[in-house]
């Protein structure tokens, strides 16, 4: 099966496998597409550094989940079972908003791993990241 011929989950979809596979997570996925998909949480006060900055482990989490919802767009399907292998985070400003987003985009899928970047930011800001990540899934045998 060639790229262009994958069937891309549905963002409706990935929330479904989430909420019974993984409840309370607190992430969801906000839009899939070819080689992409983008995440969101809402921000809570427990989430806050001080000074009402956005927490580092929060960016982390959502940029891991977005590549994880990418990975679904990248092979055609929800596979539950893919695995972190790498993931690695630089923090460029601090994160402010209501909204926390990550958009994951595909670098290359081969048959085993699979591997994205992300940029995170808050609220309508992206334009102006608070972090960027980049990461690889590992595929089930």
């Amino acid at each position: 099966m060639s790229s262009s011929d994958l069937v891309i989950p549905s963002a409706s979809d990935v929330n479904a496998t989430i909420s019974e596979l993984f409840p309370g997570t607190g992430n969801a996925c906000a839009e899939m597409g070819p080689g992409f998909a983008v995440a969101q949480r809402r921000i809570d006060d427990e989430m806050l550094r001080p000074g009402g900055f956005v927490s580092g482990p929060t960016q982390f989490g959502l940029a891991d989940a977005a590549l994880w919802y990418m990975v679904f767009a990248a092979i055609g399907r929800i596979e539950p079972m893919a695995m972190t292998s790498e993931l690695s985070i630089r923090y460029l400003r601090p994160a402010q908003g209501e909204m926390l987003w990550a958009k994951a985009t595909l670098e290359s899928a081969g048959r085993r791993n699979v591997v994205g970047t992300v940029r995170i930011w808050c609220d309508d800001r992206e334009s102006k990241p608070s972090s960027t990540a980049q990461g690889t899934y590992a595929l089930p045998m």
